[in-house]
């Protein structure tokens, strides 16, 4: 019997496709293999619902990797499939559970994982693109500007692992894919305890290293002890001084800005602590890169140690980083604009003037205050009800409060429908209402729920308005017409992150909306619970 229980991945391209490998390790060309008990074959239906389309490739792990169709939900699936399966089989099935509870969109999202004794498989999407190695390695170095948004893509996926307490241990340019509509993913997790979140970190520092220069930083001795075979050998090394210490980016290329520079350096320097992931995202996703060159300093010398004098100035320096801090750059635009205000008080109310420019700097100032430069953290929940419009009995809306009680162990739950997970056909769904206190800038919201296999969306009110919270449910629930970020449809982990928060918008008021419920586990109805919703922004 076929038992539910997925992998680590690289990744290989095959006429401009992406799928995902094995173990981080290069892909080799093989013959066709010899057919034997539990070889796949074309048009092959594998668990009645997924069939094999196209052998790309196997890995030096030996897996094979498959294009398939899912027949059910009609969509391209990446199946990566071991015979015999068994124990051999285990590692690779326990990683696609672990990597199944994390549901982010910039991690390749695993759909299922079977055993099936003489073979098992792993299904995972499918991704249209080509890696960050491939990419660099076809056009180049990338511009400053992509590389970080591609260095806060990887870094809010790793937000997402971190915050379950668990590692992705294996990145670097070969696991991180840009599919062709520009979206970053970060594939290839390992989840065997061997790594640790710093060096997922200092990774981070490695993957945007080879960005901006087309250069890996860890050389021969690839980081996290990785072997040569393990997709970083055929990466160029950094360039180096007599002692072996590696070129600051700025040093190997033109145009790269001072703090990108040093943020680099500082995640690659083992005698910093690095940043935790979730403050790491933040501070890459407020760099705003200079315009003009001039605003840039001169490459200095190289710089290998700690500057043990300076103070931290921002909260990523806080965290550890000793070299010119985004904090600072903010502040120093704030003063900019605050003098350029102040010349034009003084200079009178002359109506027919010319607009004085504003100044570009490395971080950008919001109505010229230092609100921007705000850390992310924890953000408190003043009011929290739930939301049922064509609810008949009011018991089932009792129990808000433990949503944000700070624990997972006791949440609010629906009742158990029958007939279907639609709410039984009564009602278009529910939810849970949130009222932050006052407008902040939001970073993510996380749900904990208490099963897998729900849908749900998380909205917001027009221009951050809201209704009043005297009117009737179904009143509330129109006035809410923004999703943010991408829905989660039948989703197989038990936490919802949702980050697609305009960073120019303001919220107060977030409606979390559940459309649909899973069915539970002695097959009784269709209930779920909300443990837990966590904010966090500035």
């Amino acid at each position: 019997m076929p038992s539910s229980t997925g992998p680590s991945i690289d990744t290989i391209t095959e006429g401009g496709r992406v799928t995902q490998v094995g173990e981080g390790q290069e892909a080799e060309e093989t013959s066709p293999a010899v057919v034997t008990l539990g070889a796949p074959t074309v048009g092959e239906l594998l668990a009645e619902r997924y069939e094999l389309v196209e052998h790309i490739n196997n890995d030096s792990a030996g897996r094979l990797v498959w294009r398939g169709v899912d027949v059910v939900l009609r969509r391209p699936v990446a199946v990566v499939l071991r015979y015999p399966g068994g124990d051999s089989a285990t590692e690779m099935l326990q990683a696609a559970v672990a990597a199944s509870r994390v549901i982010h969109p910039n991690l390749v999202g695993v759909y299922d994982a079977i055993d099936e004794d003489d073979r098992a498989y792993v299904v995972r999407e499918w991704v249209d693109g080509q890696s960050l190695r491939e990419m660099v390695a076809a056009d180049g170095p990338l511009d400053p500007a992509r590389a970080t948004a591609i260095g806060n893509a990887v870094a809010s996926a790793l937000a997402a692992v971190h915050a379950t307490g668990m590692v992705h241990g294996n990145l670097h340019p070969g696991t991180v894919m840009i599919s062709d509509d520009g979206r970053v993913v970060l594939a290839d997790a390992r989840t065997d305890g061997a790594d640790s979140q710093e060096n997922d970190l200092r990774a981070v520092g490695g993957v945007l290293y080879f960005a901006l220069t087309g250069h890996w930083p860890h050389g021969e001795a690839p980081l996290h002890g990785a072997t040569a075979g393990h997709g970083r050998a055929a990466l160029p090394d950094a360039v180096r001084d007599a002692s072996g210490s590696i070129a600051a980016p700025r040093q190997v290329r033109a145009g790269v800005p001072a703090y990108l520079d040093d943020l680099t350096m500082d995640l690659l320097d083992p005698e910093i602590a690095p940043p935790s992931s979730d403050v790491l995202s933040a501070e890459l996703s407020r760099l705003d890169i200079p315009a003009d060159e001039q605003f840039l300093e001169q490459a200095g010398p190289l710089r290998f140690t700690a500057d043990p004098g300076e103070e931290p100035s921002s909260p990523l320096a806080a965290a550890g980083g000793r070299k010119v801090a985004l904090g600072i750059a903010a502040l120093l635009v704030v003063a900019l604009v605050g003098l350029l205000v102040g010349i034009s008080v003084l200079g009178g109310g002359d109506d027919d003037k010319q607009p004085v420019a504003q100044p570009t700097g490395s971080a950008p100032a919001t109505g010229g205050s230092t609100e921007a430069a705000a850390p992310v953290r924890k953000l408190t929940v003043s009011d929290v009800r739930i939301i049922d419009p064509e609810s008949g009995d009011r018991a089932e809306v009792r129990n808000a409060e433990k949503v944000i009680d700070g624990s997972d162990d006791e949440g609010w739950e629906t009742q158990t429908y029958r007939n279907n997970g639609k709410f039984g056909g009564l009602k278009k769904g529910m939810g849970v209402w949130i009222d932050l206190g006052a407008p902040h800038t939001v970073k993510s919201l996380q749900a904990t729920l208490s099963s897998t296999g729900a849908s749900a969306e998380l909205r917001a009110g027009t221009n951050g308005e809201f209704p009043s919270t005297s009117k009737g449910d179904k009143d509330l629930v129109a006035a809410y017409p923004t999703v943010i970020g991408q829905p989660f449809e039948d989703h197989d982990g038990t936490k919802m992150i949702f980050n697609g928060f305009d960073p120019a918008q303001k919220y107060q008021y977030l409606l979390f909306w559940i459309t649909e419920l899973p069915k539970k586990d002695d097959g009784s109805g269709w209930k779920i619970g909300v443990q837990e919703i966590t904010v966090q922004g500035s």
